[in-house]
């Protein structure tokens, strides 16, 4: 699922760029940087959130074993980040125009990496007895309840969010818009979903919220700085 992620994402981010004046083969070069990025990252954050259950006193080859698992999304997404600020540096190519272009994607591409989970059975849900809960087979952490499917409340917001990214892209009013956007909005459907989520054990909770909670405040302060700064440099242009 994860291929199918980053190959939906950099299709449609290649698409979209034209209008941006960003010939196509511009975001597929881009795609191994983002891929190195975004798994350096997920892997980082992981190993430093776990570190003192996981990895203390752990050989060094096993912190980068990642083929069972063990990545955080914001970490990649932070290293993803640091990636494409590298390569339009290099290529000097405009930044924001760039984030701009590749913002929906991301979104659909969580779409997919989101199922992949389900499918996977991590990031599950706290037990609920709704009619749209469900249940994981024998062996797993929640069996025999059912649990809310987060997963699939992800999925489905960011869905949303692609086609309204994808929308308000072709109607933006200044360069970083659309990534300033992104970053605000995820912050904030990924904090409705954590207080779902029942895969967190007790020393990972702080005051009943998730790392991911206290990561998601940064990350939409960080989009909010970067909505004023660019909307009022666009400004300033214009006056």
């Amino acid at each position: 699922m994860m291929a199918l992620a980053f190959l939906a994402g950099l299709w449609t981010a290649s698409r979209r760029g034209l209008r941006d004046g960003f010939a196509p083969e511009k975001i597929l070069d881009l795609g191994p940087w983002l891929i190195v990025g975004a798994i350096l990252g997920a892997r980082i954050l992981y190993v430093t959130t776990y570190w003192q259950e996981s990895f203390a006193g752990q050989p060094i080859t096993e912190i980068f074993m990642i083929q069972h698992g063990g990545l955080v999304y914001y970490g990649g997404l932070i290293g993803a980040s640091f990636a494409c600020i590298l390569f339009s540096l290099l290529k000097k190519l405009p930044l924001w125009k760039l984030a701009d272009a590749l913002a929906p994607s991301i979104a659909l591409g969580y779409v997919f990496g989101r199922i992949g989970c389900l499918l996977n059975g991590c990031c599950y849900g706290s037990a609920c007895d709704l009619p749209w809960a469900i249940h994981f087979p024998e062996g797993h952490e929640t069996y025999p309840h059912g649990v809310h499917p987060t997963q699939i409340y992800e999925s489905l917001l960011n869905l949303v969010l692609y086609l309204a990214l994808a929308w308000l892209y072709r109607r933006k009013k200044f360069d970083g818009q659309i990534f300033a956007i992104y970053l605000m909005c995820y912050a904030v459907t990924r904090s409705i979903v954590e207080s779902f989520r029942g895969d967190y054990d007790a020393a990972h909770r702080h005051g009943g919220l998730t790392p991911a909670h206290l990561v998601s405040i940064g990350i939409f302060a960080a989009g909010a700085v970067l909505y004023a700064v660019q909307s009022r440099r666009r400004a300033l242009q214009k006056g």
